[in-house]
């Protein structure tokens, strides 16, 4: 009864990846990886998504320190907040990052008396993909936080350790496992971003066209060809299974 369904459901998943396998031209790959326009796009794609991941850490992990902590109305609120980038639509968080931080924007008029312009450099590139990737490193690491057992904490707290010790001598390294699959989601999503980064950051080559807006730009005819989009494409896809492999690989380690 739920088999042809389900086939259905794989095939769906699968057979666009396929085909797009099939359309690569794997003779010109070489050629294609060597390109100015591929390469510019991959560094600046895996420079920015880094460095959102390390604002994602800084920031998304004392945010899931609360967040495990809190109850009632507050914790539903938080949470809320928290999740609501993944159900927002992306070029509506890119808007909503224009009217923050853009001219007219709330802090954007401020920000440019001081002499600072923020839309459409490299750095909005970075604030849109922490923007869109934050929420998964702060679920996975608030669902291993409410996991742990509050006994290490009262031991580390008992032992003489302040608050600030307790999370970062005994805390962060028990949850590690949770700690690094999500840094790892939250990376591999920077990495993909498109629909914030292309309002907010624009599409200008060396600055901030990444890979997913290099793949946009070639299907547009402008800039580079559809070898280089099936090529960035395929990275985008080994990438993402190479993530997911960790991260299924330590939910494994972990049930064992």
């Amino acid at each position: 009864m739920v088999i042809a369904p389900a086939l259905l459901g794989g095939a769906l998943l699968v057979l666009p990846l396929v085909a797009l396998l099939v359309r690569m031209n794997w003779s010109a790959l070489p050629a294609t990886l060597a390109d100015p326009a591929t390469g510019s796009a991959l560094a600046l794609s895996l420079i920015t998504a880094a460095s959102a991941t390390l604002c994602c850490i800084a920031l998304g992990v004392p945010l899931a320190v609360v967040l495990s902590r809190a109850s009632g109305w507050w914790s539903v609120a938080l949470r809320g907040i928290v999740t609501l980038p993944l159900v927002l639509p992306p070029l509506v968080g890119g808007l909503a990052l224009l009217s923050l931080l853009g001219r007219g924007g709330a802090l954007g008029d401020v920000l440019a008396e001081a002499g600072i312009r923020i839309p459409f450099t490299t750095g909005a590139v970075v604030i849109a993909q922490t923007f869109v990737s934050l929420p998964f490193l702060v679920i996975s690491v608030e669902g291993a936080l409410r996991a742990l057992t509050p006994a290490f904490g009262d031991a580390a707290a008992t032992l003489g350790a302040t608050p600030a010790t307790a999370l970062f001598r005994v805390t962060l390294p028990i949850i590690r496992p949770g700690l690094t699959a999500g840094i790892i989601l939250c990376f591999t999503r920077a990495l993909g971003e498109f629909g914030a980064t292309a309002l907010f950051a624009g599409n200008a080559g060396g600055t901030t066209r990444t890979v997913p807006l290099a793949i946009y730009t070639a299907f547009n005819g402008a800039g580079v060809t559809q070898d280089t989009a099936l090529t960035l494409s395929l990275i985008l896809i080994a990438i993402a299974l190479v993530s997911l492999a960790l991260v299924q690989g330590r939910t494994a380690a972990r049930a064992m």
